[in-house]
This record gives C-alpha cells, structure tokens and sequence, in this order.
C-alpha cells in the first residue's frame, strides 16, 4: 500500500505533524521517498535522528534527486555525505545573510515592514486618546488598524512625551 505524507513546513522545522504522523506509522519493510534530501530535514543532526527512526523501523529510506537508497551500504554512506553537505550550505546561506543585515544596519537601513502610519497621525491618535476625545477603539477603526497598535502608539508617545519633560529644566 501507498501512502503519501504531505508537509507545509519547512524541512528545518522540526514540529511537523506530517513527519511525525509518518514516522509513527512506519513498519518494516517500509521505504520512505522524498524528492530532495533537504525536504526531510536541513539539519545533519535531525538527518541522522530520523534516519536512526527509520532504521528501528525496519524501513528504507531514498531520495529521489540525490539517488540515495539507505537499503544499501553504499546509500548510506552517500546519504551521509549530502547531509553534510546540505547542513554546511544552510550554515553558509545563515552566515551570508546575518553579515548582509548587519551591513545594511550599518549603511543605516532597517529591516521589516514600513510604519503604517506617520509621525502626524500617530501623534493625532495619541492624543486624541490621551485627551479623552476618542477611545483606542474609535481610533483602530478610524485608521484602520488594532487596538493593540493604538496602545502601543499611546504608550510611546506617553513615553516620548515623559522623556522631553524630564530633560526640561
């Protein structure tokens, strides 16, 4: 019988429902296929555990791409070797793109989503709350974001407004 074991998640997760559904359900003579090694797992470590699982189970395991078949000493020794090598890409692209953040921090450009909102209008909500005018839920719905927002803009300009009265004389 045929099974197939879908994931969403990335191979570098390791809390997959999928993977664990399949490795509970392994039984001897089993294989497990997947299409890329790094599908299964990018960590060499992770590899080997659930190589280790598939093994206890009686089962096989093969790679479609790398032409890896566990069932053979050679598979198993060719399986290790892709593994290292994937683990040490991984490492590669995480040092390459921890180096290129910091070097766009330095340059003075900051990661992430643009503020929504600008400095006018957050001050507007701000007081407007802080004022009693309008409530933060008054205010998500006028501007059209959470009412957690609308705290975190009060808090800060609360906070700003604290820190130029503390350096008044």
């Amino acid at each position: 019988m045929r099974r197939v074991f879908e994931e969403k998640a990335s191979g570098g997760r390791w809390d997959r429902p999928q993977l664990h559904l399949m490795l509970d359900q392994l039984r001897d003579g089993d294989t497990v296929v997947v299409w890329k090694l790094d599908r299964l797992s990018r960590s060499l470590k992770d590899v080997l555990h659930l190589m280790n699982r598939i093994t206890n189970a009686g089962a096989g395991f093969r790679s479609l791409t790398e032409a890896i078949d566990t069932t053979t000493a050679a598979g198993r020794m060719m399986m290790q070797m892709v593994g290292s090598f994937a683990e040490f890409e991984r490492a590669m692209i995480r040092e390459r793109t921890t180096t290129g953040l910091a070097q766009a921090r330095a340059e003075g450009r900051i990661g992430g989503r643009r503020k929504k909102l600008d400095p006018k209008k957050r001050r507007e909500i701000a007081e407007s709350v802080l004022s009693g005018r309008k409530s933060g839920a008054e205010m998500a719905r006028l501007y059209d974001i959470s009412e957690p927002t609308v705290s975190r803009i009060v808090a800060e300009h609360r906070q700003n407004m604290e820190a130029f009265h503390a350096d008044q004389p």
